[in-house]
């Protein structure tokens, strides 16, 4: 727990924590609705829409979570030149988010549209293509120019294109001296190399390092995709079993702080913006690894995409 000046202590350090966010932005769509009838044309349900919302999601969600515990979130990445990237950018700064939206004409903002009804999903509908090199580069350049002006950076990898030069972006806010995390995507991780940090979930770090037996059998392959990557440090998401954090200096492990589960999209979202935003702080790893198990404990109970506030998180 903490006291109430302890409290304030890190409500002002957060405030002063300034954290750049790169990657894949999307815009999340909601339908809700009703269904109380098949189709005649298709053995389908019939969803009568209510009610619509629109959300930040991607890297996007990560900067908003960080923007919303009170820190500094920038955010740089490509959007489509359209209605769905202009909602994306409002949404955005609404939320307070410092926004470098690079528009790609040829592109669509990704959209991902779900139709739910009685809080359950029906239908997913995805709309993505990849941004073209030229607004790529042109993204890095910026990169570059606001490493000064930044403490940490994430860079999210939903794997829509948005970090084709993620390898360069590590090396270049390393050779700055900037604490790097990743939230990675794939089974390629050598281009995550050097980075301070990987935050795989279960089933990503099962499909690069394979199955294990125990918690010893874990370690042992954990540690080795550390040390063959020259990372510092890697996260692996345990859904409930919590998380656990492999170091050289040791293992620490974090049960899960979620009392109901309602909802695990955008969770891992939750969890990197906070462990960035805690170490940015100025915060070490295992506390703000507790940080962030925290308040992906909060998340979970919450519908689709979705923020934690200082309320809720330090409680």
């Amino acid at each position: 727990m903490l006291s109430a000046e302890g409290k304030r202590m890190l409500e002002r350090a957060v405030a002063n924590a300034r954290v750049l966010v790169a990657g894949d932005v999307m815009l999340d769509r909601y339908w809700f609705g009703d269904v109380d009838r098949i189709s005649p044309e298709a053995p389908v349900p019939v969803a009568r829409i209510r009610r619509t919302e629109e959300r930040a999601g991607g890297a996007a969600n990560v900067a908003r979570n960080i923007a919303a515990l009170g820190g500094q979130a920038h955010l740089l990445a490509v959007v489509g030149d359209d209605e769905a990237g202009r909602t994306l950018e409002k949404l955005l700064i609404e939320d307070g988010v410092h926004t470098y939206l690079h528009r790609d004409a040829t592109l669509d903002t990704t959209v991902k549209l779900r139709v739910l009804a009685r809080q359950q999903q029906l239908l997913r509908i995805d709309f993505e293509n990849e941004p073209s090199h030229e607004i790529l580069a042109a993204k890095l350049d910026e990169f570059k120019a606001l490493l000064a002006e930044i403490d940490v950076v994430i860079l999210s990898d939903y794997g829509k294109g948005g970090l084709r030069h993620v390898q360069l972006m590590i090396d270049v806010a390393r050779a700055a001296g900037k604490i790097v995390l990743v939230d990675p995507k794939g089974d390629e991780y050598d281009r995550y190399r050097g980075a301070t940090l990987l935050t795989p979930n279960r089933s990503e770090f099962r499909q690069v390092a394979g199955k294990w037996a125990n918690d010893a059998e874990l370690a042992e392959k954990a540690e080795s995709l550390r040390a063959s990557l020259n990372l510092d440090a890697l996260l692996v998401t345990r859904s409930e079993e919590g998380m656990t954090l492999f170091r050289p200096e040791g293992v620490v492990h974090k049960p899960t702080h979620a009392h109901e589960v309602f909802d695990v999209s955008g969770a891992g979202d939750t969890v990197i913006a906070t462990l960035g935003l805690m170490l940015a702080a100025g915060l070490e790893m295992p506390e703000a690894m507790d940080w962030s198990n925290r308040a992906a404990g909060v998340v979970v109970a919450k519908l689709g995409t979705a923020v934690v506030h200082p309320d809720e998180l330090f409680a």
